[in-house]
């Protein structure tokens, strides 16, 4: 039992409470997630605890967890998904920071059901009406989700290395499970992608000329590399307009563009283009994958190129394709 542990009876005070989440923090980013998993895994087990009314979670074990479980399926009514992200959550938590492997004790939880929702796929029409609806950045940014199948968060982080002009190629970096892999760049993209780095590299350049211009690099290439957060490589390809300031250093930098800020314009885009799809950021990379499909390029290579570890997810972009539930063409077209 770690040094976090109680005595069972134990109630956690607002400042425990605070220091606990602290020790979760301090886990993960030792064990490199990524900050949406830091900030995910640090809501559930706030959620779990108050659930128990602030239980000291040493006190605790498999059938507190097992009933907070059961309660979000069967009360809060969550998906399979967010279940299972509650259960990875709780079960970091105590096999690191409290000290116990508890993974063997959830097997009575009442699970979730899981829901089979195909998703939701734009014509290149459609695809056309939306794009035709977004300007400058955000139309880049748009541009490469459904020309290179990239995720939002992939396309923001992307940095000014990741792009291969010569080669046609994107390397995302540390995606979805950690895992890098290589994408198309569109040709199409080319020229105005080398327009937008070059207004990228001017907005740099100042920002070295005032002094600052160092970006955030990942792990600890910072202590490695003292210089590279500095270099032109290094930087985003989508920095934030404005420099934020570090509150206890007093240093400025540039972080990439907020996420709320593409969604936003996708969202009044795909209302102007006069759509009656629920269509978001994410649809481009369904609908990429789907027009791949369509057009008979290999289910494997499109799952490579999508990053998905397994091509059963990608085999749900066959249920979409234009010629019917299942791609397949109907006997009444033949007639």
């Amino acid at each position: 039992m770690s040094a976090l542990s109680g005595s069972g009876d134990d109630r956690l005070g607002p400042r425990e409470g605070t220091k606990l989440l602290e020790h979760v923090r301090t886990a993960l980013r030792t064990r490199h997630y990524s900050p949406r998993t830091e900030a995910s895994y640090g809501r559930w087990v706030k959620a779990f605890l108050v659930h128990h009314k602030m239980r000291h979670p040493a006190g605790m074990g498999e059938v507190e967890v097992n009933e907070f479980l059961t309660y979000l399926a069967t009360e809060r009514k969550v998906g399979a998904s967010t279940q299972n992200q509650a259960a990875s959550a709780l079960a970091f938590f105590y096999r690191n920071v409290i000290g116990r492997d508890i993974t063997g004790g959830l097997q009575d939880v009442v699970r979730a059901r899981q829901s089979r929702r195909l998703p939701v796929v734009l014509t290149r029409e459609e695809v056309r009406a939306v794009l035709e609806c977004l300007r400058g950045e955000k139309w880049l940014v748009a541009s490469l989700l459904y020309g290179s199948g990239l995720r939002l968060m992939e396309c923001l982080r992307l940095r000014v290395q990741d792009i291969d002009f010569a080669q046609r190629e994107i390397t995302v970096r540390q995606g979805k499970a950690g895992r890098d892999r290589v994408t198309m760049l569109p040709e199409r993209l080319i020229p105005p992608l080398q327009t937008h780095l070059r207004h990228v590299r001017a907005l740099h350049q100042h920002d070295l000329r005032d002094g600052w211009g160092r970006v955030v690099l990942p792990d600890s290439l910072a202590r490695k590399y003292p210089q590279a957060a500095t270099q032109w490589r290094w930087q985003w390809a989508f920095p934030q307009p404005n420099r934020w300031r570090n509150a206890q250093t007093q240093e400025e930098g540039r972080h990439h563009t907020h996420p709320s800020s593409i969604q936003k314009a996708v969202t009044q885009a795909v209302a102007r283009a006069g759509l009656t799809k629920r269509a978001t950021c994410h649809t481009f990379r369904h609908s990429f994958a789907t027009h791949l499909l369509a057009a008979g390029y290999d289910i494997r290579t499109v799952q490579e190129l999508l990053g998905h570890r397994d091509v059963r997810t990608t085999m749900i972009y066959t249920h979409v394709l234009n010629r019917g539930g299942h791609g397949v063409r109907s006997p009444m077209d033949a007639l």
